[in-house]
C-alpha cells in the first residue's frame, strides 16, 4: 500500500471511530440500560413539553426582609410541563440548560418534542418535581419524560433564589420550597386549553431531592420545630414559623389531592427541623430514596424520617455506598467534565456520584416511581408486587423451573434480572410501626 493510501485508510478508521464518541458526548437523559428493571421502560405515549411562567402574589421577599421590615413580592417561576401528546407525535427533542457553575449554557437530548398538541380523550394524573439547592427544573428531567410516556403529566419547578443562575439566601428556600409546591399545583389546575383539559390534579404525587424533599416532607404533613424556626442562619424575622408543627398555617398548606410523596435525600432532620410530633403528621403514603454514605442529608437522620412518619405506610430504598447524588440528578453533562474559574470542585461531582452509575440510577428511580404513583395515583393495583421485597436484594433467592416459571421460593426482587439488584435495600414499615 502506498504511503498515500495508508494515510488515507488512517484517516478513515479516525473517522469511524470518532463516530461512536461523538454520539456519546451527547448529553441524553432518555438512556435506558440494558440491565434496567422493568418499569424503567418508557411507555407506550409519545410526550410534548411547554415551558411555562406562573406568578405567585404577595409573597415574603426574604431577601430583603429584616426583623424591622417584611416587605412582599410577586414570586416569578419557571416551569417544564411534559405531558402525552397527540398520536402521531414525532418524538425527539433538546432543552437549553445551565450548569451547576450558573453560567455555562449546555443541550440536553431527551424524548419530548416542543409544544406537542397535547392528547386529548382522557386525563392523567398530576406529578410536581422538586429539584435540590442549587438545582434546577432540568435536573431530574429523565423523570419528567419517563412518567409522562406513562400518562402522567409532570411539571418540574425552577424555584426562585434557588437556582444556578439565582442562587440567594437560603431562608429563601426553607420557606418557599412547600409554597412553590403547592401554588404549582394550583396553576395546573386552573390550565385552560388543551394541556389543562388533560390534567387531574385530584390524583396528585410529589417527587422532592434535597432540598425538594424538604419541602415535599413539610408539604405531606411534617411541621417543623419551634427552634428551627429560629435559627440564625434560617428564614429571617421568624417567617419559618408559618410551617411549624400544629400551627393553623400548616394545617392549612396540606393538600388533599395530593396521594404520594417520593422524597430523594431530603434535607433537614440533620439540622432538627423536625421532631417525633412533627414526623407523625405526614399522613400520606411516602416512599424515600437515599444512598448509605449521604453525607450532606445524612443517611442516619434520613432514616429517622422514615421510621418517625409513624401514621402512614412507608418505603425506604437505599444505594448501598452511593451519597447524596443516589438516585435524583441526571448524567453530568460532558460540559461539566472540566472545572471552572467560579468553583472550587468540579462540576461534574454536583451530577455524580463515586461508586454507582447514575444512568443505573435514574433507571432504578424509574422503576420505583413508577409503581409506587402508579400503585396510588392510578390504582394500578398490580404494582404492589413491585413494592413487596425482601429487605435487602442480596438475600434474595433465585428458582425458576425450566421454563423460567417462577416457583414458591422465589424471593428475588420483582422487575430484576438475576444479579442486578445488588448493592440495593428496600424496607417498609407500615402505619403504627
Amino acid at each position: 500500500m502506498s504511503k498515500k493510501n495508508l494515510a488515507v485508510g488512517i484517516g478513515l478508521a479516525l473517522a469511524a471511530t470518532s463516530l461512536p464518541l461523538a454520539s456519546a458526548a451527547e448529553n441524553r437523559i432518555d438512556r435506558i440500560r440494558p440491565d434496567a428493571p422493568e418499569l424503567a421502560a418508557f411507555g407506550t405515549h409519545p410526550i410534548g413539553v411547554q415551558t411555562l411562567e406562573f406568578t405567585n402574589p404577595g409573597q415574603n421577599d426574604i431577601l430583603n426582609t429584616t426583623d424591622a421590615d417584611q416587605p412582599l413580592y410577586d414570586r416569578d417561576l419557571t416551569v417544564e410541563v411534559w405531558y402525552p401528546a397527540a398520536a402521531g407525535t414525532e418524538q425527539g427533542g433538546s432543552y437549553r440548560a445551565i450548569l451547576r457553575d450558573g453560567k455555562t449554557e449546555v443541550t440536553l437530548q431527551g424524548r419530548a418534542a416542543r409544544d406537542a398538541a397535547p392528547a386529548s380523550g382522557e386525563t392523567y394524573p398530576l406529578v410536581v418535581i422538586s429539584h435540590g439547592y442549587p438545582g434546577n427544573r432540568y435536573l431530574l428531567s429523565h423523570l419528567g419524560e419517563n412518567l409522562a410516556t406513562k400518562g402522567y403529566v409532570t411539571v418540574s419547578i425552577d424555584h426562585r433564589d434557588s437556582t444556578y443562575s439565582d442562587k440567594a439566601a437560603f431562608g429563601s428556600t426553607l420557606l418557599n420550597r412547600p409554597l412553590d409546591q403547592r401554588f404549582v399545583i394550583d396553576q395546573m389546575e386552573a390550565l385552560e386549553g388543551p394541556l389543562g383539559a388533560i390534567i387531574n390534579t385530584d390524583q396528585t404525587g410529589v417527587i422532592g431531592y434535597s432540598m425538594g424533599g424538604y419541602g415535599a416532607v413539610i408539604f405531606a404533613g411534617a411541621g417543623v420545630t419551634e427552634a428551627s424556626t429560629q435559627y440564625s442562619w434560617g428564614t429571617p424575622a421568624g417567617l419559618l414559623a408559618r410551617h411549624q408543627a400544629g400551627s393553623e398555617s400548616h394545617a392549612a398548606l396540606i393538600d388533599d389531592r395530593v396521594k404520594a410523596v417520593i422524597a430523594i435525600g431530603p434535607w433537614g432532620m440533620n439540622t432538627g427541623f423536625w421532631d417525633a410530633t412533627g414526623l407523625a403528621g405526614i399522613r400520606k403514603p411516602l416512599m424515600m430514596m437515599a444512598g448509605s454514605a449521604d453525607d450532606v442529608s445524612v443517611y442516619s437522620a434520613i432514616r429517622k424520617i422514615f421510621e418517625g412518619a409513624v401514621n402512614t405506610n412507608r418505603h425506604l430504598l437505599t444505594f448501598e455506598g452511593a451519597n447524596h447524588n443516589a438516585a435524583a440528578p441526571m448524567p453530568a453533562p460532558i460540559e461539566s467534565w472540566e472545572p471552572v474559574d467560579n468553583l472550587d470542585f468540579i462540576p461534574f461531582e454536583h451530577y455524580a456520584d463515586a461508586v454507582w452509575d447514575t444512568n443505573r440510577m435514574n433507571n432504578i428511580t424509574q422503576h420505583f416511581a413508577t409503581a409506587f404513583m402508579g400503585l396510588h395515583l392510578k390504582a394500578e393495583t398490580d404494582k404492589a408486587q413491585y413494592l413487596e421485597l425482601v429487605p435487602h436484594a442480596i438475600d434474595g433467592v433465585i428458582s425458576k423451573d425450566d421454563a423460567g416459571k417462577e416457583l414458591p421460593d422465589h424471593t428475588y426482587w420483582k422487575g430484576f434480572a438475576p444479579r442486578t439488584a445488588v448493592g440495593l435495600n428496600f424496607e417498609t414499615l407500615t402505619a403504627d410501626q
